[in-house]
């Protein structure tokens, strides 16, 4: 795991804000540099701290919103997120990744689901935990149910299928014995075929279309 994560966490109630600062206290590889109640004092501590990641619920009615996300994303473009949160809703899942979070948790996902996701989203990968994705999976991009085959040639499924598994462009570039650049020109044309616009996208078309399975995907930014 890597060493030294700076984290933040924003949370309205006193004993999620507790028992994450327990989880991370007991590991060295975590530096926790404060725990908020309010978004002030998130940014007064973002201002002063520059945490590598800012663990949020944002559905707190008066505490965190979906705006605390926007204005930390232009503030602090360096901070990536881990949202743990209490809802699930489709359409709040749907509206939180849209903001470009890293990583969505529901509050029922044990201490080593939280401890992974960190790690991931350490490395600039998404994570997702079951329940989220199941969300995704479900999700309906309004196109028809159809025989016809893949757009895509066996190079571009092949990178889809890395995508999916949480493989990084560098990874994917070694993994492959391509360049890096050639792996991001791939990942452009996908996404282009597929009419799609986002990395949770392109992982449900990977689990509709038979390429991954949804239960133990990690997606990658």
């Amino acid at each position: 795991m890597k060493s030294n994560i700076s984290l933040v966490i924003a949370d309205g109630h006193f004993l999620i804000r507790h028992g994450l600062k327990c989880l991370f206290n007991r590991n060295p590889a975590f530096r926790l540099l404060g725990e908020v109640d309010n978004e002030e004092r998130l940014f007064s501590l973002l201002e002063e701290k520059k945490p590598d990641i800012v663990i949020l619920d944002p559905h707190q009615k008066d505490v965190f919103s979906l705006e605390t996300i926007k204005r930390v994303h232009k503030m602090h473009p360096e901070t990536n997120f881990i949202v743990i949160s209490g809802d699930w809703e489709k359409s709040t899942v749907y509206k939180t990744l849209e903001m470009g979070v890293s990583c969505y948790l529901t509050k029922e996902c044990d201490d080593r689901e939280i401890l992974e996701a960190v790690e991931s989203v350490s490395k600039d990968e998404r994570f997702f935990c079951k329940k989220i994705l199941n969300l995704i999976w479900e999700k309906s991009f309004g196109k028809e149910d159809d025989c016809t085959g893949t757009p895509l040639s066996a190079r571009e499924i092949e990178i889809v299928k890395l995508v999916a598994c949480g493989k990084i462009t560098k990874e994917i570039a070694s993994e492959l014995k391509l360049s890096p650049h050639t792996v991001y020109t791939h990942r452009k044309n996908i996404m282009r075929k597929l009419k799609l616009s986002s990395t949770p996208e392109l992982v449900l078309y990977a689990v509709n279309t038979g390429l991954i399975e949804a239960e133990n995907q990690k997606l990658s930014a």
